[in-house]
């Protein structure tokens, strides 16, 4: 049997695993071979497992949600650390905005259905304001930054490089930390029938992830390079972001589940997805028993 990993540029472990050799090594006791389906965007992650042309994918916090709010039996199986500093909502450094409030009425720019909608909708409703009344938000792109800066969007939440650019560039500040709002975490998960029928394959894979990490950990110049190389951007600005990342895959918790739980109630109270989902079905049913 061939297993098929979902790899995007938006998942950093998948995105060094694909370019190592530790899955196909951790699945070659059990008969088993890899291949990777390169895709452009995360939030495809769900439906890409149910029509099965991934076996095991990779994304934010956001994407497992919403799947799961479309009918995808989708099962977790591991998460990253924390990651505090990997992003960040910004404003000009002249803006009058000092809270998340202040945003009240304003368009933000963000990779809508990812991560960043979690953070940003967390931080509305922190705030006492709803994702889908008291601001625009709008899909973010190239142009984001310099919308920014020139006044036209009231609020950018940047990642990775881009962040490290921004900050290095100046003129800008972080309304709000990553890690102020949600925790962040890189959020691994398969179909249940992988996850439930063959825990030895995910246990495999598991193992391949943590190899990737230990590698970008140990090697950030020569992973900044290849992100550089492939996705653009300056291989400093990438050194930067990635020495940023935790690099250290745990098992699914009690808090993650909680945290995943909230944003799904928030998403549903704001209309972000169409009716309540339970995260802890999201769990194999052997972890549960």
């Amino acid at each position: 049997m061939s297993l098929t990993i979902g790899v995007h540029n938006s998942n950093p472990t998948l995105y060094y695993l694909s370019r190592l050799d530790f899955a196909a090594e951790e699945l070659a006791p059990l008969g088993e071979t890899v291949v990777f389906h390169p895709y452009t965007d995360g939030v495809r992650t769900g439906p890409l497992l149910t029509e099965g042309v991934i076996d095991f994918g990779g994304t934010g916090s956001t994407p497992p949600v919403t799947a799961q709010a479309a009918g995808h039996d989708l099962v977790y199986v591991a998460v990253s650390a924390p990651r505090p500093d990997h992003g960040a909502l910004l404003v000009t450094e002249d803006s009058p905005a000092r809270t998340v409030a202040d945003l009240e009425g304003g368009t933000v720019h963000l990779a809508i259905g990812s991560w960043q909608t979690h953070l940003v909708a967390k931080a509305l409703d922190d705030a006492g304001l709803s994702y889908a009344i008291d601001i625009t938000a709008e899909r973010g792109g190239e142009d984001s930054e310099k919308l920014l800066r020139d006044g036209s969007i009231a609020a950018w939440v940047a990642q990775g490089p881009q962040l490290a650019a921004a900050l290095r560039t100046g003129g800008v500040r972080a309304l709000v930390r990553t890690g102020d709002v949600i925790t962040d975490r890189s959020v691994f998960f398969t179909r249940r029938e992988l996850a439930e029928n063959r825990p030895e394959v995910v246990e495999a894979l598991v193992r391949a992830l943590r190899r990737a990490d230990a590698w970008a950990e140990a090697h950030p110049g020569e992973a900044a390079a290849i992100a550089a190389g492939h996705q653009g951007g300056t291989a400093a600005d990438w050194e930067t972001a990635l020495r940023a990342l935790p690099w250290r895959i745990e098992d699914v918790g009690a808090d993650f589940l909680a945290e995943q739980q909230q944003a799904a109630d928030i998403f549903a109270r704001t209309g972000f997805i169409d009716g309540p989902v339970t995260v802890a079905d999201a769990v194999a049913r052997r972890d549960r028993d």
